[in-house]
């Protein structure tokens, strides 16, 4: 936990990281600069978010009954909307009943995953459906490769900063902590731990 009561956006919680590296209380500031600028340069580099949080998205309807989502992977669906040329502009739109679509996922693997829709719905008339959902890791269920990435590239920060004063410019949001400019680089083996969880593109 930070200071104020809300928890680190890190990929380890700060009791395993201090734990491994024995740090002390005198570090603990730095170390938690240190968790959550990792976490946020391995999603980054990754071009996802890997935390569980809520996302929503509006895909383009062109009649395909399998809509990609974008963030994975998906915890459950919260709402979906259709929306029509109008409603697109206000992001608004009438509500799809659970019944008329499923979210296909092989369990909780870490694959993209797709809303069917059923074909009733093809039939009426909109431009875009929007899906409100959850989709991500729990601390708690963070795969063990993302979490050695996490504690190596911390660690690694950790190492070439330790003894030195970080400014007071800037901030890293969820850190609670303010710093100056951190540079978003990373070992080779912590890339080849993240290769896996890396988002394709063509």
């Amino acid at each position: 936990m930070n200071n104020n009561g809300t928890k680190l956006y890190t990929l380890i919680t700060l009791e395993e990281f201090k734990e491994v590296l024995g740090i002390d209380d005198r570090e603990e500031k730095m170390a938690k600069f240190c968790l959550v600028t990792s976490t946020y340069t391995i999603e980054q580099y990754c071009k996802r978010k890997f935390l569980k949080k809520q996302h929503f998205e509006v895909v383009k309807f062109c009649g395909d009954l399998f809509i990609p989502l974008r963030e994975y992977p998906v915890k459950y669906v919260l709402a979906a909307f259709l929306m029509s040329r109008e409603q697109l502009a206000i992001y608004d739109g009438n509500v799809l009943e659970p019944e008329f679509y499923r979210v296909i996922q092989e369990g909780d693997t870490d694959l993209p995953s797709y809303m069917e829709l059923s074909p009733a719905v093809a039939r009426q008339s909109f431009k875009a459906i929007k899906v409100v959902y959850y989709a991500g890791y729990e601390q708690k269920n963070v795969p063990a490769d993302l979490k050695a990435a996490c504690m190596e590239l911390a660690s690694w920060n950790m190492n070439r900063y330790k003894g030195r004063r970080i400014g007071m410019s800037g901030n890293i949001k969820g850190a609670g902590i303010q710093g100056e400019h951190f540079e978003l680089s990373m070992p080779e083996n912590v890339k080849a731990l993240l290769e896996p969880y890396r988002r394709k593109t063509i």
